[in-house]
């Protein structure tokens, strides 16, 4: 496998673009060599999902798109990335026990922890951000 591998996908802000670019990043990461049951990428599915519904939802309309990159370093590390154009950088919310949403960075933070992982948000030069996980990755064995 090469040294590093790398994808994108950039989509509209819209609720039916959370499910296109769950499905993007798990066929990927199955051409990659991580079949769709394994826990890991599962754990990813899910992430991509909290991040890119964070996209749509937070971004009030001042993001028409966001992007998903995905990067393979090393066969040693697994970073993905959600960008959007708002400026505004997520932001830990109360746990109130009605709350209905807000709750989807905690989830992103807990998910990439029971993985080894970190999570990190970076400024982009056109004044939004990117959402990054950074996970090590693991190819379960073929037997």
């Amino acid at each position: 496998m090469a040294d590093h591998q790398e994808a994108s996908i950039t989509l509209p802000s819209d609720p039916a673009s959370v499910t296109a670019a769950r499905r993007y990043v798990v066929d990927l990461l199955a051409e990659w060599g991580l079949p769709a049951r394994e826990d890991m990428a599962e754990t990813v599915r899910l992430i991509v999902s909290e991040l890119a519904t964070n996209a749509v939802q937070h971004t009030f309309g001042q993001s028409p798109t966001f992007t998903v990159e995905i990067r393979l370093e090393r066969d040693e590390q697994l970073r993905v990335g959600v960008t959007d154009s708002h400026p505004r950088w997520p932001q830990r919310l109360p746990a109130a026990v009605q709350q209905d949403n807000g709750r989807g960075m905690v989830i992103v933070r807990s998910l990439t922890a029971e993985q080894g992982g970190q999570v990190t948000v970076t400024p982009t030069a056109e004044g939004g951000k990117t959402v990054w996980i950074v996970l090590p990755w693991t190819v379960p064995v073929s037997s």
